[in-house]
């Protein structure tokens, strides 16, 4: 918190601070001797009637009563902590969208709506890189218009945690009744590390890698209800790779583009983890990737997904940014 000379907090932020990543210190009230504090840092989304909108790096935005601050200034983007290749938002943005690609889009402005007859979220909702370029309230019915005449949910998917993310709009979507249905971290790491990692080779020699997913693959994936949509959509990418190993008890696809290897589906049967299994699938998919000039790797892990995090952790992913799907309220 900012503290003067005298060693008093100050508050040294205003409405014109509104879009600015600011650090604030607020009083609990609840009349307790000595006081309760509480710390909020992310970006200020909002001031208005004496309520200031804070929206964190996860996506959650709080509220906070002018009238409670104590202390507060603007603060600095939160520094990179990735380990591994440097990337921006946006870059990230465009190839983690390529490997999930649709079956039709529309753009809106700068913000394409998405539609893949409602196979995964991340094909099935708004790309807001932008303006929409009409209001925010306009932009939205037409959301709401367009997904609901395919008859699918309206989903927005908005990003925080980084350089040029949307933390604004989560606000704004959170304001309107719109419902943060599930958030994911994007990770990035070194894709020569993946590659090398310390693996089973008797598991790594019986990985299998093919251009397009089997029965054994799709079962083990477990999200399919319509096997020939599954296909056409998990086949579309710029050079897409499918493991399997022992009929499906592992499996994993890789989508390369560019300097970027895309790491998705990595599942292994309950019966069969803790194995190396895994590591196995991502083994073999990393080394075909470098064949192909990749150099960097990526993936999306929800947050509630405790297993897997530490996975990547092991194999040197960091958090670059964190994504929210926001379905339109009923």
């Amino acid at each position: 918190m900012e503290i003067t000379a005298g060693g008093l907090l100050e508050i040294r932020i205003t409405p014109a601070d509104v879009g600015k990543r600011v650090s604030v210190r607020r009083v609990e009230d609840g009349g307790r001797l000595p006081p309760s504090f509480t710390d909020t840092v992310g970006v200020l989304t909002s001031w208005n009637e004496g309520v200031l909108t804070i929206t964190r790096k996860d996506g959650v935005s709080v509220r906070i009563a002018e009238s409670s601050l104590v202390a507060g200034k603007t603060v600095p983007p939160a520094p990179a902590r990735r380990r591994g290749p440097a990337a921006s938002f946006e870059e990230l943005a465009r190839v983690t969208a390529r490997a999930w690609r649709p079956l039709e889009s529309e753009p809106l402005g700068e913000w394409t709506l998405r539609a893949a007859e409602g196979f995964t979220r991340r094909a099935n909702s708004v790309l807001p890189l932008g303006d929409p370029g009409i209001p925010l309230d306009e932009a939205l019915a037409r959301v709401t218009a367009w997904y609901a005449k395919r008859g699918l949910p309206a989903y927005v998917q908005a990003a925080t945690g980084a350089v040029g993310t949307q933390e604004p709009l989560c606000a704004e979507l959170e304001r309107r009744g719109w419902v943060n249905e599930v958030s994911a971290e994007v990770r990035i790491g070194a894709l020569a590390p993946v590659g090398d990692a310390d693996v089973d080779e008797a598991a790594l020699s019986a990985v299998e890698l093919t251009r397009a997913p089997d029965e054994d693959w799709l079962g083990r994936y477990g999200k399919v209800r319509d096997p020939e949509l599954a296909r056409r959509m998990l086949v579309e990418g710029p050079s897409v790779w499918f493991a399997s190993l022992g009929g499906g008890r592992a499996i994993g696809r890789c989508v390369v583009d560019g300097r970027w290897a895309g790491f998705a589906a990595v599942t292994v049967d309950p019966e069969h983890r803790r194995r190396g299994l895994a590591t196995a699938v991502m083994t073999a998919l990393a080394r075909r990737a470098l064949e192909e000039g990749a150099s960097a790797a990526w993936l999306q892990v929800e947050t509630g997904n405790p297993g897997a995090r530490a996975l990547y952790d092991g194999m040197g992913f960091a958090t670059h940014h964190a994504y929210h799907h926001f379905r339109a309220g009923r």
